[in-house]
């Protein structure tokens, strides 16, 4: 094929390439070939010279995409020290070390190397987590081309990708992988797989010819390339337009880089907490030692040393040490329970995040759709239509008729347009051993193939019946391809093109195995079908055909001319990149769980918009923006757009990135999915960004939170269904921690403020503690770890996914938490005082009647009431599993980690108030089975109370 007027036009005398970067306002793609070629100042036929080469590389630098400067691994270390609630656990475990120096019953602090453990393994995960650099710019650089064919200085040469130059002359053909934006100046068949960055499904016919539009969408400029798309058909030359960081790779190396990182709203929960306790703290230890000195008799050096120790037990009492650790090790199980559900998940705190959204936006191509071209709908005789089934390339479905009927195999015209579509098409149908279909060429002449596989025409059978002896070309002038094969020593043509310029060629159609004339009525009802199977976004092919005379041993080769005449029109196809099925359902539960499904796409407007109505994305009467018409608005009007429109079409990496911080501006919270290059900022920008773990790019793997890795949008539902059940879980074990840390903080205050009214001095006037703080400590180690975790791996509450999202202005702790908080530490309070009281004599309950007839009466007093707030705590975990629901339904024994983590610390428990040599440790004495139901039927007055408040709050709920 001879190349296109406008690359061969002569030039007018050159002039110097301007001193400016390429990313100046040069619409390239509008400038003729000459004009590109003389702005660029270079001769096609010469390219650049060695000289040229060296000035330009030092004005516009190596084509490589840069990173920013990454975080030195000790500053990420010390990051990990920083938060505030790792910080008061700091402080907790050096003053606890302090009174264990002071007053140590133990042989080594083991509170204090327990704190200092949990503050340690969470800082080596986070670092694990946060070292591992984020690799996106650096797999955008994988993604250029390693070497690039160049004509410079009249010769032609291979030379390393980053090497080129703006003005460089790129010779391309099938698999070159495109090294730097360019301007095309010649192209013979030329077609380009932009997928990654456009999300364009099929392959780009590419073309010389300026255009007109300035604001053209990059995947409507048909006569440019850019870096790290890949030729997949024909040749082409162009001219570098633009290199390195200029590109539009470059571009979005930039947006990817600027996307600063943001702290999920568990993350900011955590922090805010960490500074309330921080703050409880220094309260809780001021409180209790001034309190003691105004209640004391005399205060001796003695009296104040046991004072400030005692005070620094109860602050670090009241700081829940375990919350960071369990947080971590929940979010992780939960991590591992997602990847069963093929939902990998790279940073923890987007197990949360996922469970809060509100938002999910979505790519099209291979999100919601399965990337894969089908057959959806054909036009036989003319005027009848059919309906094809199936999905994929698996050759299974039917053809149906308009009445709902399944049309024959036999059926004449339509074997006889599946044939046309066989035969004029270079793509091969394979049936692998795992038992799926893949096609090996064009993704649309692979779809042909499934269709013609559905009623039994193997193609490789047909192509060895009729061998093909020569083809005319598709070119974009012509827009058509026409095949010439022979039967028996007949020679006939096959054409495929565009339906208006096939239409034109044709003087008959085949109808009821034969053929008639082709009427003007017969052209004009075909078009309207045409533009009827366009209206519902399906690309559409013609197919027609002729009997050719037997040429003669010395006749010439046929020309197009003499070939593409008289031909006899065979039918319509109409095909689809198709949703998924399951994208359907998923699509709607999202919406049943309060959750926004929105489309953003590079594809075209109509396609997005009717497979966006397909989906239920769109009601019937809703419309798509197109990118352009975005970067038209300001901020006001585009976020009036993003509550009310659904579907964003012909979108550049620029516009997602507008509509994710729209939305995120209106306090929705943001899922965005996407597998290309494009979409890596967004992925970036928003709460949790979401790859497709088969088609995904690195770049956009990399750029995200989430990887799906089956590439199926049904798993983003449930992996959001199990990221609610996870927040669920944080939130209950973050009620039982802190509920059960109020109860031994308001039992210490509600002793030393009582302890007139309980008769809790001594003979000589001392202050009775109805705990020690040794035994403060050990609760501690006791209750927060095994039975909080364990609340951490309960099971999923029912009607999880029938409820909205958590509001983004809703704390992960509520104001209805912290009332259940305060109500079950008052309880524990009420209830252990009420116990060594009624174990001590004089007080409220005079005269003691359970006081112990042997031994210390106010160690065996302080012993039922330790271990009654033991019990207490143990059950509270059962109300802590719902905030609303009974603990005592038909989920009671499901948690077999629960059971097992309560009865451990009995066990636990018991360990310490019969082996002597604890027992001196810790200021105990065995206790009776009377004593042991005394501390049970007090403690399960938690139980009982937390059922009637749950109970109430179910009936005010109905009554609403």
């Amino acid at each position: 094929m001879a190349r296109k007027d406008d690359s061969m036009t002569p030039l007018s005398p050159l002039r110097p390439l301007a001193a400016q970067p390429p990313s100046s306002p040069v619409s390239w793609h509008t400038l003729s070939v000459a004009d590109s070629l003389r702005q660029l100042n270079v001769e096609p036929a010469e390219g650049l010279s060695s000289q040229e080469v060296t000035r330009r590389r030092a004005e516009f630098g190596p084509n490589e995409l840069l990173e920013t400067n990454g975080v030195r691994p000790w500053r990420l270390l010390l990051h990990q020290f920083t938060e505030p609630l790792v910080l008061v656990l700091i402080a907790a475990a050096l003053l606890s070390g302090l009174v264990w120096s002071f007053d140590g019953h133990e042989p080594l602090p083991y509170e204090t190397i327990v704190i200092l453990s949990i503050v340690l393994l969470n800082a080596g995960l986070g670092f694990f987590q946060e070292y591992q650099a984020e690799q996106a710019v650096a797999a955008l650089k994988r993604m250029a081309a390693p070497l690039s064919t160049v004509r410079r200085g009249g010769r032609v040469s291979q030379i390393p990708a980053a090497e080129l130059v703006p003005g460089d002359l790129l010779l391309l053909d099938a698999g070159s992988r495109i090294p730097a934006d360019a301007r095309l100046i010649y192209t013979a068949n030329l077609e380009v797989e932009e997928a990654a960055l456009t999300g364009e499904s099929l392959p780009v016919h590419k073309q010389t010819a300026p255009l007109t539009d300035p604001e053209m969408a990059l995947g409507d400029r048909t006569n440019m390339l850019f870096l790290g798309s890949a030729v997949t058909y024909g040749r082409g030359e162009a001219v570098v337009t633009a290199t390195g960081m200029e590109t539009q790779m470059g571009a979005i190396a930039t947006l990817i880089q600027a996307v600063e990182e943001e702290e999920t709203p568990l993350q900011r929960e955590l922090t805010r907490v960490g500074k309330q306790l921080g703050l409880l703290v220094l309260v809780v230890a001021l409180v209790v030692i001034v309190t003691g000195m105004l209640t004391a008799d005399e205060l001796s050096s003695s009296r104040l040393l046991e004072l400030f120790l005692f005070g620094v037990a109860l602050a670090v009492a009241a700081i829940p040490e375990g919350l960071p650790a369990i947080v971590t090790a929940v979010l992780a199980l939960g991590v591992r329970r997602m990847a069963g559900r093929n939902a990998i998940v790279r940073r923890l705190p987007a197990v949360e995040t996922l469970g809060s959204a509100t938002v999910i936006c979505s790519d099209k191509t291979g999100t919601l759709t399965r990337n894969e071209m089908c057959v959806r709908r054909l036009l036989l005789d003319g005027d009848r239509v059919l309906a094809v089934e199936g999905e994929g390339y698996a050759p299974l479905g039917r053809f149906i008729d308009t009445a709902g009927h399944t049309v024959p195999s036999e059926d004449e015209a339509l074997r006889a347009l599946l044939r046309c579509a066989v035969l004029n098409n270079d793509a091969a149908l394979l049936h692998m051993e795992d038992g799926q279909w893949q096609i090996v060429g064009d993704p649309t002449e692979g779809a042909l193939l499934t269709a013609a596989a559905k009623i039994g025409l193997d193609g490789g059978r047909l192509r060895h019946e009729y061998p093909r002896q020569g083809e005319i070309p598709f070119s974009s002038e012509r827009k058509r391809m026409t095949t010439l094969h022979t039967l028996n020593g007949q020679s006939m043509a096959f054409v495929k093109g565009a339906p208006d310029v096939v239409i034109d060629l044709c003087t008959s159609v085949r109808l009821d195995g034969g053929t008639v004339p082709l009427t003007e009525a017969d052209r004009r009802a075909i078009l309207a079908h045409n533009e009827a199977f366009a209206g519902d976004a399906l690309r559409t092919l013609a197919f027609a055909s002729r009997l050719l005379p037997t040429p003669d041993g010395d006749a010439p080769e046929p020309c197009a001319e003499d070939v593409e005449r008289d031909l006899i029109w065979e039918g319509l196809v109409g095909m689809i990149d198709p949703p998924r099925s399951e994208a359907r359902e998923a699509v709607a539960q999202a919406r049943s769980a309060g959750i926004r499904t929105m489309m953003i796409t590079g594809d075209h407007r109509l396609t997005a918009l009717a497979i966006a109505k397909e989906l239920g994305i769109a009601g019937p009467n809703d419309r798509a923006v197109a990118g352009q018409e975005l970067a038209e608005m300001d901020d006001a009007t585009l976020a009036a757009t993003v509550r009310e429109v659904s579907v964003y079409a012909r979108v550049n990496p620029a516009h997602k990135l507008r509509i994710v911080r729209a939305l995120k501006a209106q306090g929705e919270v943001v899922a965005m999915t996407g597998d290309g290059v494009n979409d890596a900022p967004a992925l970036r920008q928003a709460d949790i960004g979401i790859a497709m773990g088969i088609t995904g790019t690195d770049v956009s793997k990399e750029a995200s939170d989430m990887i799906l890795a089956d590439d199926n949008f049904a798993t983003i539902v449930a992996a959001i269904g199990e990221g609610r059940a996870i927040l669920d879980n944080v939130r209950k074990f973050i009620r039982y921690l802190l509920s059960s840390n109020a109860g031994e903080v308001l039992t210490i205050f509600g002793g030393m403020l009582a302890a007139g009214l309980l008769g809790l001095y001594s003979g000589d006037g001392t202050l009775l503690l109805p705990l020690l703080a040794v035994q403060i400590l050990w609760i501690n180690l006791v209750t927060d770890g095994g039975p909080a975790l364990a609340l951490g791996l309960d099971t999923a509450e029912s009607g999880l996914m029938e409820r909205p999202p958590r509001r983004a202005n809703e704390g992960i702790i509520t104001r209805g938490m912290w009332a259940q908080v305060g109500l079950v530490g008052l309880v524990m309070m009420a209830g252990t005082l009420l116990v060594f009281d009624a174990y001590l004599p004089g007080g409220l309950l005079a005269p003691g009647w359970l006081v112990a007839a042997t031994g210390d009466p106010v160690m065996h007093a302080r012993t039922v009431a330790f271990t009654t707030l033991v019990l207490f705590q143990l059950f509270n975990v059962f109300n802590c599993r719902s905030q609303q629901q009974s603990a005592l339904n038909g989920q009671l024994f499901q948690n077999g980690w629960l059971w097992l983590a309560v009865v451990g610390s009995i066990l636990l428990q018991s360990v310490i108030l019969y082996l002597p040599s604890l027992q001196r440790a810790f200021d105990v004495t065995p206790l009776s089975a009377l004593d042991w139901l005394v501390a049970l039927f007090v403690a399960s007055s938690v139980l009982l109370v937390m059922e009637g408040v749950k109970r109430s709050t179910r009936l005010r709920a109905l009554a609403i």
